[in-house]
């Protein structure tokens, strides 16, 4: 099992680079769809050498959650429910394009893991038949 194919998330499928998050807000190429209380936000671009098939990053504003205790939750489960789940963008992608997926939280009231996860699986799945129709 490589490490791409394990339920892992590292360090490198997590989008740190402000230059690419830019890309992904402000850029224009980007393109969004929502589940209720998610939306994702995504941009396919080309495959820089050794890099994830996807890099993501969650987002819940402080104007939904005002404590940091609740928001933290929101992203554990959000990132979770990737982690367990991404391989159904893994493997419709080319080999020399990649993702930059943002998960941005809506809602002001928590909801529990199942739903999330439920959310997540929906937003990628409807992903996956645009990047396999794209073709």
């Amino acid at each position: 099992m490589s490490a791409s194919d394990a339920l892992t998330l590292g360090k490198e499928e997590r989008i740190t680079s402000r230059k690419l998050i830019d890309m992904l807000f402000n850029g224009g190429q980007s393109h969004s769809m929502a589940a209720f209380p998610l939306r994702l936000v995504y941009l396919e671009k080309e495959r820089e050498g050794a890099c994830p098939p996807a890099q993501m990053l969650v987002s819940v504003p402080k104007r939904c959650f005002k404590r940091a205790v609740k928001r933290n939750r929101v992203k554990r489960q959000v990132r979770e429910a990737f982690r367990h789940h991404k391989h159904l963008i893994g493997d419709v992608l080319p080999t020399d394009r990649q993702l930059a997926l943002a998960f941005i939280w809506l809602d002001d009231r928590l909801y529990d893991s199942a739903e999330v996860e439920q959310r997540v699986v929906s937003l990628l799945e409807r992903l996956a038949e645009k990047m396999k129709s794209s073709e």
